[in-house]
């Protein structure tokens, strides 16, 4: 559908403008307006500019998935509610690309294809959960689960980016005191060390070179500093250098543990959401390791799915992989036994997300007095050789 903007005439032979929307064609315009005992005079189609760039965030979307979720449930269109939304969103990149879908829909697309042109805004599971919905016919029912897996996904990142806000509000107050010092106070301990023909030992000549290089250079600093994170951002685009980075994420000494339980939750909660849809179980396992966000459990996923299609359960098939906590496998043998896979698993996973917030008090618990001892001796030993030299200086003069 188009938005056209038309010069038409009354009966009165009186000249009007507007704007009509929902029309696919001028003809068809013209034939409306007709109905209405007007004549089109003129028409123009209204170009849809593309808004300015702005970003759309994982709560924008779980918060999109309950209301449409809602409005769905009360029996509307889903053209209707995806209008009403569009209306209501101040987002004026998501406002376009949630009108980009109801146009898609519009034209034919089913709701797979139409939230599929936009893989960057909703990801694999939202995807692999609306293609469940349509197929069962319960959309309202799938979009009110996926919106209550987005906000939890939500909480874990929550939880996991409170773990590293203490160390980098440290590590920024650490740089600006030690930016401070070196800017403003060696230069003046320099400059009075010079006057006074004090020798400087070793620590305090570097100390002083890198004040001078800082003050003098730092244009030269910034431009590295620049160079640094462009290049950075081309090679995290490699594959390889992702494979190696997400090894390292699940090796790193005290964060490998979250690191690996996040990334277990995800996947698991995933693969659980999806089956208790009516996605096929290998479908599921793929879509789980896309959202999994690891290189690793690609791997992982297609020997899973080779292991079942084998004939083994999904619990002998998790077994084999040490990633997998106890729990899960345990709950997963249970739910098989049972008939509720899903539901087992979805408990597995809450008791995973307990055990990470525990994970995360602990970890402030160590890195707090850590940190902070690291800022005395970087500071500390930087003020030591600043006084090194005066040390010296009253030495001789005793």
């Amino acid at each position: 559908m188009a938005v056209y903007n038309y010069i038409a005439r009354d009966n009165t032979n009186a000249r009007f403008a507007g704007t009509y929307r929902d029309v696919q064609s001028a003809a068809e315009l013209r034939e409306q307006l007709a109905k209405m005992g007007y004549t089109l005079l003129s028409a123009k189609k209204q170009k849809i500019r593309k808004p300015r760039r702005e970003r759309v965030k994982p709560a924008d979307v779980a918060q999109f998935a309950y209301k449409l979720a809602g409005m769905v449930g009360t029996g509307l269109s889903i053209i209707r509610c995806l209008e009403t939304i569009e209306e209501q969103t101040d987002n004026s990149t998501f406002r376009y690309i949630i009108c980009d879908v109801r146009e898609n829909i519009e034209t034919g697309a089913s709701l797979r294809e139409a939230f599929g042109r936009h893989p960057k805004i909703f990801n694999d599971f939202f995807l692999g959960m609306i293609e469940a919905g349509e197929h069962s016919g319960k959309i309202g029912h799938t979009l009110e689960i996926c919106a209550g897996y987005l906000e939890k996904q939500l909480e874990i990142r929550r939880k996991v980016q409170s773990a590293f806000a203490y160390p980098t509000v440290v590590g920024i107050m650490a740089l600006g005191v030690v930016s401070a010092l070196v800017i403003f106070i060696v230069p003046t301990f320099s400059n009075l060390y010079q006057k006074l023909h004090v020798p400087l030992p070793g620590p305090t000549r570097m100390l002083v070179f890198v004040s001078d290089a800082a003050r003098h250079y730092s244009w030269i600093l910034m431009l590295i500093i620049a160079g640094l994170l462009i290049f950075s951002k081309k090679i995290a685009a490699s594959r390889r250098i992702k494979i190696r980075w997400d090894f390292l994420k699940l090796h790193l000494p005290m964060f490998a543990r979250l690191n690996r339980m996040v990334v277990v939750a995800r996947f698991i909660r995933t693969f659980a959401m999806l089956t208790s849809m009516g996605v096929p179980m290998l479908d599921a396992l793929r879509v789980a390791a896309r959202v999994a966000d690891n290189t690793l459990f690609t791997d992982i996923s297609e020997q899973i799915q080779q292991s079942i299609q084998s004939g083994n359960t999904v619990a002998s098939s998790f077994r084999v992989h040490e990633i997998f906590p106890p729990i899960i496998i345990q709950l997963a043998s249970s739910g098989e036994e049972a008939g509720v896979l899903a539901e087992m698993l979805n408990k597995g996973v809450d008791i995973l997300e307990k055990d990470i917030n525990r994970t995360i008090s602990s970890l402030l618990v160590k890195l707090e007095p850590m940190l902070t001892m690291i800022m005395g001796l970087v500071v500390g030993s930087i003020l030591l050789a600043v006084y090194l030299p005066m040390f010296d200086y009253m030495a001789h003069l005793q």
